[in-house]
This record gives structure tokens, C-alpha cells and sequence, in this order.
């Protein structure tokens, strides 16, 4: 899938082949042709915290072997960098404002259709297993599998409970896979709070440059990564009872992520250490093997490409767009840019922030600079262990005092080159030099608030978006 750049009329005519063929009817398949389909979603893991995309300190092996057998994708994207909003994107195919759930822990409007009535009108059970994080519970009528949560023995300090594979492996052994399944398992991993370190040596991992080298900094990076190979575990223990019952060869498996981990300029950010997300897909003898795209997509185009997968007509009056085309080799392009919003996260974070983020650059809003930037991992009674470390450094480090600031203070505006610098570490948008590019991707981004029904004249904070309880797992 990875290609030369084409011609202005190659590229002309491919791109309308692609809406006719997205435009098209699916044609409705026999039963024996419909996937089971399985989506794995991890909870705070960043895009490339895997040997899958080129790290090299991580142990992921089951990741590692999904990547050989599935299609990797470069360029996904999450709609949000926190955990409800971006879910809740995933299973209606909407963005956060127009679904409602713009801000963290925050309800989707009543009345919309998601995921499973899209798949249960298909035909397919449609099942959740694990860490929901979605409401409210009626607009969100899965099967909530039965014991998929527990809190084990050697997991203590997890924050809410953890994925209980067993159950999947269950499910799977009881269904009758005449009927096409159509499951979602979510890990609990590697959200926060991360488990003792299990074999990672501090002193020889690579920090990215965004964070600060201290040793506790080191330490609990190691913690992250042992989260990370947990979850890799799990990816495995799923797909081996996929085998084991007989489901592998007729099921479309996607992995990725709700969005980044928890570190500064990561999760609750629109850099792409935030809302950068992983995404393989495999689908035996349907699907190239082993191959990688440069297709920018975002996770709400999940859901249209599952119904379309499935034997259904995805709905026009979502944001989201399949790119089944994209899988199945009929196209190596999808989208132009993506967008992501962030509202915030009730007492802390509240730092009302837009994007767009295209092949080349990424612009991103910031509705309230005045408010300085706090999160769990300052401001938390304790803050993240390592963040002491950090203030500490900065005292007598002109560069780490630079980073801090930047962590707790943001321009009203951000524009980064990501060809040259893609760990958005140098700001120009107040460079005359790019001024025209800024003009242009704050225009998009302007239109495109618009188009989401979001008022211009009101900075939208956690508060405006509608409150409820929600459960975290089944």
C-alpha cells in the first residue's frame, strides 16, 4: 500500500473512484461471507509504545505478530485524547460535539443510533467486554459481557478493574458461530495506575524528547511499559481463544487505542503523542498481510467501515467514512485531514483546545490560554511520581524550566511542520514565514466548528457538555 505520490489526473480520477465506490450499496453477502468482527481497544496506550511501530525498549510480542499478519496504518487518528469522548466518537461514528460527549466523563445526546443497532439490524450479536466508559446505557444497548471486569490477585493499584479474558474465551466456546459475532474487547491497560516495574531496566530505555530525563521519570516509564506488555498478553490470550474455537479464519480483527498515555504533552493533548493512535487490522485472505498505509483515517470511521464490512450500507449523516476500498486494495488514499477536539476534565484540565491535522502540519486552537494547563499528573494529591522530579530540574535547567512552561502554559495558537519536526517541538505560528498555512488551517478548523454546531462566541468547558454517571466497566 505504501506507493509513489500520483499524478494530479491519476490522483483526480482515484479519488473519484473512491466516493463512487464508498457511495455504492454494499451488496448484501451470504451468511457464510459475512466477518465475525473483533476490536481490541486499549486504554492509554500511545501510538508507537510498541515493537509494531519501531520501539524498541517495549516488550509487545503479540502486537508484533497481529503486525506481520494485518495491515499496519501510519496515520489513525482518535477524535479525542480522553477516554469517554473518544469512545463514544468510535461507536456513533460522531464526533464529540456533535454527539455530545465533548468533554471527559460527559453523556452523548438521547436518541442516537450506535454500534450495536447498527450490527444487531445486520444480523450480528453484538457484544462488550471490559471497560465500557460510555452513556448513557440506552443509547449504548450492548451485551455486556458477564464477568468480563475483575480485579486479580497480581493487578492490585489498577484504577478501576481489569479485562478478564476467561470470560471472552467463554463467550467464544458458547456462541454459535452460525450467527455473526461482532465483539468489542476493551482493556483496562495501560491506563494509569501502572503496576511495579516487571523487567525493564531504566538506565537503558529511550525517553522521547518530550519528556525529561530524571531518574524517576525513567522509573515509572518502565511501570508503563510493564502496563503495555500486560495488555499485550491480553491481545494474545484473545486471540488464541479466536483460534482455538474455531472463530480466526472468518474474523475482521482490528487493535487500536482510545487514545495516548498519560504523560505531559500526550493524553488529554491534540499532539499526536494524544490523539496518534495504533491501528492493525487483519482479515484472513481479504486483507494484505504484513503490509503498512499511509492513509490518514480516524477512529470514527471504524464503525461505517464495520456495517460496510458486514454486508450493510453505512449512514450518510455521520462524520465518519468507510475505508473497506482502502482494505481491500481498491484505493491507498482516504481522508485529506482529520480533526480533534478536547473540552477537558471536570475540576483539572480545562484547557478547551481544537486541531486539524493533516499529512504534513497540525494546527491546533487553544479557546482558553489563559487558564493555566493543570492535569492528574500535576495536580493530583499525589501528582505522577515523577513530576517533582521535573520542577526540581527546572529550577536550574534553562531547557527543562522551557518545557514546564510549555506543559503548564499554551499559546492561543500552535502550528507544527510534522515532516521536519514530529515531535511538535518547535511553535510557528508565530513565524511570518508560515503565516499563509496558518491562515489556511485555522480557516479549516473555523469552518469546520461550525459545521459540528459548536458556537464560536462561547469557550465550551467540562460543565456545558451533559454530566451523568457513567460506568467504567460492564
Amino acid at each position: 500500500m505504501n506507493s509513489p505520490a500520483l499524478g494530479t489526473g491519476i490522483g483526480l480520477a482515484l479519488l473519484l473512484a473512491t466516493r463512487a465506490s464508498l457511495a455504492e450499496p454494499a451488496s448484501p453477502p451470504t451468511a457464510t461471507d459475512r466477518p465475525h468482527i473483533v476490536v481490541f481497544i486499549s486504554d492509554d496506550h500511545t501510538w508507537n509504545d510498541c515493537g509494531a511501530y519501531g520501539a524498541k525498549d517495549v516488550r509487545t510480542p503479540q502486537l508484533d505478530r497481529l503486525a506481520e499478519e494485518a495491515v499496519r496504518f501510519d496515520l489513525a487518528f482518535a477524535a479525542s485524547p480522553t477516554c469517554a469522548p473518544s469512545r463514544s466518537a468510535i461507536y456513533t461514528g460522531l464526533l464529540p460535539f456533535r454527539n455530545g460527549a465533548h468533554a471527559n466523563h460527559s453523556l452523548v445526546r438521547d436518541g442516537l443510533r450506535t454500534l450495536p443497532h447498527y450490527l444487531g439490524d445486520l444480523g450480528y450479536r453484538v457484544v462488550l467486554a471490559g471497560k465500557s466508559h460510555i452513556g448513557p446505557r440506552p443509547v449504548f444497548p450492548f451485551e455486556y459481557l458477564e464477568d468480563a471486569n475483575i480485579m486479580p490477585p497480581g493487578k492490585k493499584g489498577t484504577l478501576w478493574t481489569d479485562l478478564n479474558t476467561a470470560a471472552v474465551d467463554r463467550l467464544l466456546a458458547e456462541h454459535d458461530s452460525k450467527q455473526p459475532l461482532c465483539l468489542i474487547v476493551c482493556s483496562h491497560s495501560p491506563h494509569v495506575f501502572w503496576p511495579p516495574n516487571d523487567g525493564y531496566d531504566p538506565a537503558k530505555i529511550t525517553l522521547p524528547p518530550y519528556l525529561l530525563d530524571t531518574p524517576e521519570t525513567r522509573a515509572t516509564r518502565c511501570e508503563y511499559y510493564t502496563d503495555v506488555s500486560w495488555m499485550d498478553k491480553q491481545v494474545g490470550e484473545v486471540r488464541e481463544a479466536l483460534r482455538k474455537h474455531g472463530y480466526a479464519d472468518r474474523t475482521l480483527f482490528m487493535y487500536t487505542a482510545d487514545q495516548g498515555a498519560q504523560w505531559p504533552f500526550s493524553k488529554w493533548t491534540l499532539y499526536d503523542a494524544g490523539i496518534r493512535t495504533p491501528l492493525l487490522v487483519q482479515w484472513p485472505r481479504r486483507i494484505r498481510a504484513g503490509s503498512t498505509t499511509k492513509a490518514m483515517v480516524s477512529l470514527v470511521d471504524l464503525l461505517p467501515t464495520m456495517i460496510e464490512a458486514a454486508g450493510g450500507t453505512p449512514p450518510t449523516d455521520i462524520d465518519g467514512r468507510s475505508f473497506l476500498p482502502l482494505l481491500l486494495g481498491r484505493t491507498d488514499h482516504h481522508r485529506q485531514e482529520v480533526f480533534a477536539s478536547h473540552t477537558g476534565d471536570a475540576r483539572m484540565n480545562r484547557a478547551p483546545m481544537r486541531c486539524v491535522r493533516t499529512a504534513d502540519h497540525k494546527y491546533i486552537i487553544n479557546l482558553a490560554p489563559e487558564i493555566p494547563y493543570t492535569t492528574h499528573i500535576t495536580s493530583a494529591d499525589p501528582p505522577a511520581a515523577y513530576w517533582p522530579s521535573w520542577l526540581r530540574l527546572a529550577e536550574s535547567d534553562p531547557k527543562a524550566a522551557a518545557l514546564v512552561r510549555h506543559h503548564t502554559h499554551r499559546p492561543p495558537e500552535e502550528l507544527y511542520d510534522i515532516r521536519n519536526d514530529p515531535f511538535e517541538l518547535k511553535n510557528l505560528a508565530t513565524d511570518p514565514a508560515h503565516a499563509e498555512r496558518l491562515r489556511e488551517l485555522r480557516d479549516k478548523v473555523r469552518q469546520w466548528r461550525v459545521q459540528q454546531g459548536e458556537a464560536l462566541d462561547k469557550v465550551p468547558m467540562p460543565e456545558d457538555a451533559r454530566a451523568g454517571k457513567l460506568r467504567y466497566a460492564g
